[in-house]
């Protein structure tokens, strides 16, 4: 039960305190928000480093695609089973193991000195993340009363939305201040006392027990890796060539067969159940768009003020501000006021300053456009983001039972991740058949075509996003 704060008359009221935790509120979030922030910074902290990793390692721009995939793939395929197995063998003891893997993958990535290394360290980063993500969120939801929730949510969709956003910021001023490989040697002091927090600060908790479905999870991994393998290297080997169709219909064909196999398990990964709920279903639609228009155009766009432009890493990072910014002021306030106006109205009012702002980025961009420009559209992408984060984070929590807020977590979760893969390697096609990095003009040639794909695909889930329900799930 949660205890009232007290008034003795001689010192300020107690910190509130979560109900089952006998943690203060502030303590509980840090415990959950800085490995959970850890783990969204290194999705795109590479994004400013990519053109320098790229000369240091020589590394082609499908090597660059899956510095980002190899991070995002694994990450996404194994966000639903981490929240089975955490509800079987404990939430709070694989989030703790997902902490220490990813501080040891952190140090793994620092010491690559092949493409093919890092790609895979990168790999074994994702895989960690997925025992953190999706827990963080439902260890806090268990952790704090009802009427708090909505207010802890923003918050942690805020520290969500601050760790994707600020990544390219991060890496453009450690590449620049100490070399690219710091990118990832900073997650080690902060992985162990995220990992000294988390254990004292946290306590245990389980969910329904469940087997575990393999046959899903081999079904959708494969599935997945074979269509994003297809896209990335379609450009290179050719769209018709037999290596890429296999892998784009062999992929379709087993995502086929994951869904069905899911209908028909009692014991799924995905139960397909939770999309019966429209809230459920149109939200996973939208956190899919938002992924793939927003996170394909960031990886392009963060290389932009260096390559096309000729900043420092750190320039490039400090002209990203506008962006990375407003969603640390915007969601939170957009938790706070999801009740009051609804998650539909604060989710289409972000897709669509997000579609705006992408499109006016993709026609203004030019090798010698003046930033004042650009830092108008780079506002209005952020507040788009922090207008979209916690809303579908609560949409996503209250659309389902109680019982099944974790692997509803997870799913979310699972569809934005499948977006970042899938985004990157769409607009990083479209940007190879128009353009390379070859000269300044040739990169703004490419990257203008694949911003306004990004665009159009954000806008196209702005009108899905109408479909959410008027009230509150």
């Amino acid at each position: 039960m949660t205890s009232a704060p007290v008034l003795d008359g001689a010192g300020p009221p107690a910190p509130e305190r979560p109900a089952g935790t006998g943690r203060p509120l502030a303590a509980v979030l840090a415990a959950v928000g800085i490995p959970m922030f850890m783990v969204t910074l290194d999705n795109l902290v590479v994004t400013t480093a990519l053109p320098v990793i790229r000369t240091e390692l020589g590394a082609s721009l499908t090597d660059l695609q899956w510095f980002v995939n190899a991070y995002t793939l694994p990450f996404a395929a194994l966000l639903l089973t981490a929240a089975a197995l955490g509800d079987r063998v404990g939430r709070r003891r694989l989030f703790l193991a997902g902490i220490a893997l990813f501080t040891l993958a952190s140090a793994a990535c620092a010491l690559a000195t092949e493409p093919w290394m890092l790609t895979a360290a990168r790999a074994v980063q994702g895989m960690a993340g997925a025992a953190v993500m999706p827990l963080s969120l439902t260890l806090l939801a268990a952790a704090v009363p009802d009427r708090l929730r909505d207010a802890a949510i923003g918050i942690w969709g805020g520290i969500s939305g601050l760790g994707v956003a600020v990544g390219p910021v991060v890496g453009g001023a450690v590449v620049e201040g100490l070399d690219w490989t710091w990118i990832f040697w900073l997650n080690v002091p902060v992985g162990l006392l995220a990992l000294v927090l988390a254990a004292t600060v946290l306590r245990e908790s389980h969910g329904p027990a469940s087997r575990l479905d393999p046959v899903g999870l081999v079904l959708s991994t494969t599935g997945v890796l074979a269509l994003v393998w297809g896209v990335v290297h379609g450009q290179e080997h050719g769209w018709t060539s037999g290596r890429v169709l296999a892998a784009l219909i062999g992929g379709g064909v087993l995502l086929g067969a994951f869904l069905g196999w899911e209908s028909r398990t009692p014991q799924p990964m995905l139960p397909l159940r939770l999309f019966r709920s429209r809230a459920f279903s149109v939200v996973n639609v939208v956190a899919f768009t938002f992924s793939v228009g927003v996170f394909g155009s960031v990886f392009l766009l963060a290389q932009f003020f260096q390559v096309a432009q000729g900043h420092s890493p750190l320039d490039a990072g400090i002209r990203t501000m506008p962006w990375t910014m407003a969603p640390m002021v915007v969601a939170p306030l957009a938790g706070l006021l999801v009740g009051r106006l609804g998650v539909r109205t604060l989710v289409v009012a972000g897709q669509a300053m997000l579609a705006v702002a992408l499109g006016w980025l993709a026609l203004v961009s030019t090798a010698d456009v003046d930033y004042a420009a650009l830092a108008v559209p780079l506002a209005l992408a952020g507040v788009g983001m922090g207008l979209t984060f916690a809303p579908m984070s609560t949409a996503t929590m209250a659309s389902v039972p109680e019982e099944s807020r974790g692997v509803a977590s997870g799913t979310n979760n699972t569809v934005r991740e499948l977006g970042v893969a899938v985004g990157v390697a769409v607009l990083a096609s479209v940007f190879a058949a128009n353009g390379d990095y070859t000269s300044r003009t040739s990169f703004v040639d490419g990257l203008t075509p694949a911003v306004l794909v990004g665009a159009v695909v954000v806008a196209v889930g702005a009108l899905i996003a109408l479909l959410l329900p008027r009230r509150r799930p």
